[in-house]
């Protein structure tokens, strides 16, 4: 038994034309099969304001996943205050921690040398590419802040640099339970 299904691969990196149509394929394929939670990275904002234009938050469980404070030197937060503002009254979930798959372990291996596992496991996601490792590292984030519920199906989007270039579907896990979270489909993804 089988079925077939669609997979969307991306080869140029046109961050709003990809971020669009990433949006799209991700709402065609929540709304067919009835998956509730979206996941997405927004760095400063962009993203983050274009889901709105996709998805309603009154239907859809919208959460944001944003850098953490100080993730660039001398930068407290890069998320735009005003996007923030208006996510937080249309009831979007925003979250704002130390990634799942760095914080610690960078400075560990910073410090003291070596690889962190952490940062072994970042790097074999992004054999697949840069918005695979974002996509799990987001949903265990937002599985960590109790937005999302372990076990749950979710559509996780992330991206290379700046725009969305990757929609998966993923069972959630928090990061305590890392091997429990299973990337279920690929939507979509970059080749380049």
């Amino acid at each position: 038994m089988y079925t077939k299904e669609e997979t969307y691969y991306f080869t140029d990196k046109n961050e709003e034309e990809n971020t669009l149509k990433v949006l799209e394929i991700s709402r065609e394929y929540a709304l067919k099969n009835d998956i509730k939670s979206i996941i997405v990275a927004s760095t400063r904002g962009r993203v983050a304001s274009k889901l709105l234009d996709f998805f309603d938050p009154t239907t859809f469980n919208l959460i944001v996943v944003t850098h953490s404070c100080w993730f660039r030197p001398n930068i407290k937060q890069e998320f735009d205050s005003k996007v923030l503002s208006s996510l937080n009254k249309k009831g979007v979930k925003v979250v704002t921690a130390a990634h799942a798959l760095g914080g610690v372990c960078r400075a560990v291996g910073r410090r003291f040398g070596g690889i962190p596992l952490t940062v072994l496991i970042a790097d074999v996601l992004r054999l697949f590419c840069e918005g695979v490792k974002v996509a799990v590292e987001i949903t265990l984030m937002a599985t960590d802040a109790g937005y999302v519920n372990p076990g749950e199906e979710v559509i996780s989007i992330g991206g290379t640099g700046r725009g969305a270039d990757t929609a998966l579907v993923i069972t959630a896990a928090p990061s305590e339970m890392f091997f429990d979270l299973k990337i279920k489909k690929v939507l979509a993804k970059p080749v380049f």
